[in-house]
């Protein structure tokens, strides 16, 4: 499709540095177009009326501002969550997973606008540029996709800076002394460049900005109490909560308590090796209250291959596959593995640390009577023939051995 034919663009439109000198430059390099912003607000902590007028005083005809927030939480975040996803060990994927929807929005909105293209501020580096594109090319392949940094002759965020002042386009607190990359939503908030483009380098304390350190964390224990049922949280310490509320009351109580900052060097999708340090407060309550749960209530078979499933999970997010065919698959796996885990997980949290503290199930496969070491129904003898034939092929193997 030639610049020409282009008459309207919608932009993934955040208020930070590259989506708002995308702007000036789409108009530059696509005359007579419209740019139409679409900001999906997913908890990101951001004054929407003043992204509205930024939005148009850097030359966008119109900002939707569509909330996400009950969606993002139910559809995206607590499936993610029951699934154990997590990529290389470590990483909680709140950028990741938040990718999909707000591009299954963007293109709803250039469906709406008869747009011709939709148009993005990642860079040619990025995890997010596959995760746009590939929900683009998933949901409406006939758009034409415009991704700026793959074209333009900026190179750097200092150089991004610059074209924003020439253009007159407010910055905010944005400096080429304060240069984090940062990303935020409900579940998460990372951080990116600066010093911490040197793994050897310690993060500052003053990057931090949504959780406690744990040595400033209240000296004494809070205890939380959460409910699942197939899976899925539902009540904290007894009270039912929608979603979106329980994982703000989580993400609270963590932050303060200094729960879930976690420094990592992942493999991007590109290629590359990258660090970035994020701050998950009550995912990472969650991830480990429901994983106590597991342990209680699946049986052996069930549990480890839904962790073995997990990895592939945790990597379709990552690679921006969450609208893939497999994808929904394992959907319908973890949601069929999860029907009996149901319960209560009482935890401390103090200091960073998340300690078990309980857990309990009316589904679970826990038997103190087979579990104990006093008197039980469990018959030791019944072992002898157990391990008899458990261990057929170790003995032939090593029989078959020794004779040659």
């Amino acid at each position: 499709m030639s610049n020409q034919s282009i008459k309207k663009i919608v932009l993934a439109y955040s208020g930070g540095l590259d989506t708002s000198i995308i702007i000036p430059w789409l108009k530059e390099h696509y005359p007579g177009a419209e740019v139409v912003g679409v900001c999906v607000n997913v908890g990101q902590d951001d004054d929407m009326q003043a992204m509205q007028a930024k939005a148009k005083a850097s030359g966008a005809s119109k900002l939707y501002i569509i909330d996400a927030k009950q969606e993002f939480v139910k559809d995206y975040l607590f499936p993610m969550l029951r699934s154990g996803a997590l990529y290389e060990g470590k990483y909680l994927l709140g950028t990741s997973i938040a990718r999909p929807l707000q591009a299954k929005h963007q293109v709803e909105t250039a469906l709406k606008e008869n747009a011709q293209a939709v148009a993005h501020g990642c860079t040619g580096k990025g995890n997010d540029q596959v995760r746009f594109e590939l929900t683009y090319k998933a949901l409406a392949p006939q758009l034409a996709v415009i991704a700026p940094w793959r074209e333009w002759d900026i190179h750097s965020r200092e150089q991004a800076i610059d074209y924003a002042e020439k253009h007159h386009i407010p910055l905010g607190d944005i400096s080429k002394k304060n240069i984090y990359s940062r990303d935020w939503n409900i579940w998460h908030l990372s951080h990116e460049g600066a010093e911490l483009e040197d793994p050897w380098n310690r993060p500052k304390e003053e990057m931090f900005k949504l959780t406690a350190s744990p040595q400033a964390a209240p000296d004494k224990e809070t205890e939380v109490a959460l409910e699942f049922e197939k899976g899925l949280p539902t009540a904290l310490d007894g009270k039912k909560l929608d979603p979106v509320e329980l994982l703000g009351t989580l993400n609270k109580l963590g932050a303060e308590n200094g729960i879930g900052r976690d420094d990592v060097v992942e493999n991007r999708t590109v290629g590359m090796k990258s660090r970035g340090v994020y701050e998950t407060p009550g995912g990472t309550i969650l991830y480990k209250a429901l994983r106590e749960l597991e342990m209680l209530t699946l049986d052996a078979d069930t549990l480890h291959y839904k962790q073995m499933l997990a990895l592939r999970y945790a990597e379709l997010i990552y690679r921006g596959k969450w609208f893939s065919t497999l994808r929904e698959s394992l959907e319908g796996f973890m949601n069929k593995a999860c029907e009996y885990v149901c319960g209560e997980v009482k935890l401390i949290l103090y200091k960073g640390n998340i300690i078990i503290a309980g857990r309990k199930s009316p589904c679970s496969l826990y038997s103190a009577d087979l579990a104990s070491f006093g008197e039980s129904s469990y018959d030791h003898a019944d072992a002898t023939g157990f391990i008899k034939l458990y261990g057929i092929p170790t003995t032939v193997a090593a029989i078959n051995r020794k004779e040659k």
